[in-house]
């Protein structure tokens, strides 16, 4: 019998080293290799609109991301790959007047959202300009650019309503440069790389409103996006623009264009107005710089309600749509819009045109003022229950099967405007049929 010899020491250290390393080596992989960090936990909806409907803007509200997490999540999203068209050239209709305070709230608007870069300032000035000529927008440079800056959150763009124009001013080779910007885009000068976009952010943050649109383009650190479906194509973009521009207070220290625009009227004369229909010391109008086309009147209710539709056809002028909403209380005007349930249940006379569609209407709180006819009476929806006249401000709460409701949204031809995320928009305004009712005493002005 043939015995088998015992192996060296050597191998037998060498065959136990190895047999070591295959369990200490996996072990070592499991416990101390970097575990994956996951992506971040972020809302992901997405909504075709309907070329039936406008598309909601909603304001700048960023999901709660930190920001390499939101990096990483941002840098997952694909770029689009269909069609991104150069936009067509914009060209600036209005008067010396309108087009100097266009250039110094495009200005502002780029040198703030940008800083002091060229190539990103005309990324911003295109994606401006992108949303005066598209109907969800205001339609003036400037209407964009402050759009919702009377609130201090939810504002296009932030610097509108974060304190930002109080804390840093630009210096003046940094200004004039912006200027330049401004002045080449309003002249037709085009940024082709961000298209028909209306949306951007940059790429350390993530709004809540991304998701549902489409990724075109990135220009340094930030992402550019477009409306997904009919309403981010170039058809969409046909909006006329009538080049009107309204006064921005908040510029009186940046521009010789907006200086004293807290006085400013929107082009209406106070002095053409009886004094005795709007109330003296309580009263005035005032064309919101987020639509030139709205006011928000206090009228003395002893100058009589048939002269309201005066001073409505005198503070809207020759504009072809214009809406007018007045109370009789100068506590209870707004100051800006969106309108509560109190201010709209509380409203006592409301106006509006709209040539464009043959429209014109005015209506009264009947609860405040008699009317000859209910066609001229604002309506009240309550949760759904018939339609009744306005109560009189003060009116106790209507009671339903669901309890005590106050006074709910006026159903009436004039709509309140909801200003609107650059980074909210005026929900989509449906008219009435008009009424067959006898035509407002004061036929609007034609030009």
């Amino acid at each position: 019998m043939i015995r088998s010899l015992p192996p060296p020491l050597a191998l037998r250290v060498i065959l136990a080293l190895v047999g070591l390393a295959l369990v200490a080596i996996p072990t070592a992989i499991v416990l101390f290799a970097p575990h994956a960090k996951p992506l971040p936990a972020v809302a992901v909806a997405q909504r075709v609109v309907p070329k039936t409907e406008l598309p909601p803007v909603e304001p700048v509200e960023l999901q709660a991301v930190a920001p390499e997490d939101a990096k990483a999540f941002n840098d997952t999203v694909p770029f689009s790959t269909g069609p991104n068209p150069a936009a067509r050239p914009f060209i600036f209709s209005g008067d010396n007047a309108a087009r100097a305070r266009a250039i110094d709230c495009l200005a502002v608007g780029v040198l703030y959202e940008a800083g002091d870069d060229t190539e990103g300032e005309r990324a911003v000035a295109q994606v401006v300009l992108n949303r005066v000529r598209h109907p969800a927008f205001p339609k003036s440079v400037c209407g964009v650019i402050f759009q919702g800056s009377e609130r201090s959150t939810g504002c296009q763009f932030s610097f509108a309503c974060d304190g930002a124009m109080g804390r840093w001013h630009p210096n003046p080779a940094a200004w004039a440069r912006a200027r330049e910007v401004a002045i080449a885009a309003l002249s037709g000068l085009v940024y082709a790389k961000v298209g028909y976009a209306t949306h951007y952010h940059t790429d350390w943050v993530v709004p809540y409103w991304s998701a549902s649109l489409d990724k075109v383009t990135a220009v340094k650190t930030h992402l550019f996006f477009r409306w997904t479906g009919w309403w981010g194509t170039p058809a969409a973009f046909v909006r006329s623009v009538s080049g009107f521009e309204p006064g921005i207070a908040a510029l009186d220290g940046f521009s010789a264009a907006h200086s004293g625009a807290a006085a400013t009227l929107a082009e209406v004369n106070p002095a053409e107005i009886d004094s005795a229909t709007i109330a003296g010391t309580g009263g005035g109008q005032q064309a919101l710089s987020i639509d030139p086309n709205s006011f928000l009147v206090t009228l003395d209710p002893r100058a009589g309600p048939d002269s309201f539709t005066q001073v409505a056809a005198k503070a809207c002028g020759t504009r072809d749509y214009c809406k007018l909403m007045a109370w009789t209380d100068k506590m209870r005007t707004p100051k800006g819009l969106p309108l509560g349930q109190a201010q709209i249940s509380t409203m006592a006379f409301s106006y509006l045109r709209d040539k464009a569609r043959g429209y014109e209407k005015a209506l009264w709180n009947c609860g405040q003022f008699k009317r000859a006819t209910k066609g001229e009476c604002m309506k009240l929806q309550v949760l759904g229950t018939p339609a009744a006249t306005l109560p009189a401000p003060g009116a106790k709460p209507v009671t339903t099967a669901a309890g005590a409701v106050p006074p709910a949204a006026v159903n009436f031809t004039l709509k309140p405007v909801t200003p609107d995320g650059l980074g909210g928009v005026r929900k989509k305004e449906s008219l009435p049929k008009p009424a067959a009712t006898p035509a407002p005493t004061a036929k609007a002005e034609r030009p």
